[in-house]
């Protein structure tokens, strides 16, 4: 079985066991797992689409690690004769889960 859930503006096809970069939340201390309830379909022998989401349908997922770092980009802007050159970084923080239960 299959889900295909909708998460900060993107979809994901998961399915149980599939691990996932997700974007980093504000969670509890305690909280050792992730709730995503806006699934777009299910799938499996009866497929069941949501219009727009499927009701009564959760995906479940433990957190592996609640803090990492994505790869670091650089953006460099210039201006030629002008004098102007600005180099700057940046590193994207994600939440690394791992999909535990798919509801529906």
């Amino acid at each position: 079985m299959y889900a295909v859930i909708e998460d900060s503006g993107g979809q994901m096809k998961v399915s149980e066991g599939d691990i996932l970069e997700i974007d980093l939340r504000e969670l509890g201390e305690k909280d050792k797992s992730v709730t995503f309830d806006r699934v777009l379909m299910l799938g499996g022998d009866t497929p069941t689409i949501g219009a727009p989401y499927v009701d009564g349908a959760s995906v479940t997922a433990d957190i592996i690690n609640p803090d990492k770092k994505g790869e670091k980009i650089d953006i460099i802007k210039y201006k030629r004769r002008k004098g102007y050159k600005l180099k700057q970084g940046h590193r994207q923080r994600h939440m690394v889960v791992r999909i535990s239960k798919i509801k529906g």
